[in-house]
């Protein structure tokens, strides 16, 4: 409880060295059971280590995630931006099109898509990325028109 500093953790800290130290007694990796008592003691340290370093961390990750939350703002969409990009989705060959409607109005997931098409998740994935890839082109030739 001193190094992890809370009960349930210290609990947790149980469960896990327990759960540890018996996967290695049936796997055979505890040669001398005499030396059980240090093997458990080992083991909490290392647990407790790991348990620090992923807390460390994930403290690490939500700072940064807080920050880039202050800085990054969506890109403003204007109508003509939604009426260029209906222009483009109706260039789409048909199955390309519905692949991007399906994926991302519909919000549907990939093994879904696939099946209603008749096509395996690869090649699903596949159409997908080339549609983006038209989409994009053709946006940005409106851009620049």
């Amino acid at each position: 409880m001193r190094h992890l500093g809370s009960r349930v953790a210290a609990e947790d800290l149980v469960q896990q060295v327990m759960l540890r130290v018996l996967m290695a007694i049936r796997e055979g990796r505890l040669e001398n059971p005499g030396s059980l008592a240090s093997f458990v003691l080992g083991t909490c340290r290392n647990v407790t280590w790991d348990t620090r370093r992923a807390q460390i961390r994930q403290r690490a990750i939500e700072r940064e995630a807080a920050a880039l939350e202050d800085t990054v703002e969506p890109p403003g969409v204007t109508e003509s931006d939604v009426r260029r990009l209906m222009g483009c989705m109706g260039r789409l060959p048909e199955r390309e099109a519905l692949v991007v409607r399906m994926t991302f109005l519909e919000d549907r997931e990939v093994d879904e898509i696939a099946a209603r098409l008749a096509v395996t998740s690869g090649n699903l994935r596949v159409i997908r990325h080339r549609a983006l890839a038209k989409l994009a082109a053709c946006l940005e030739g409106a851009v620049s028109q």
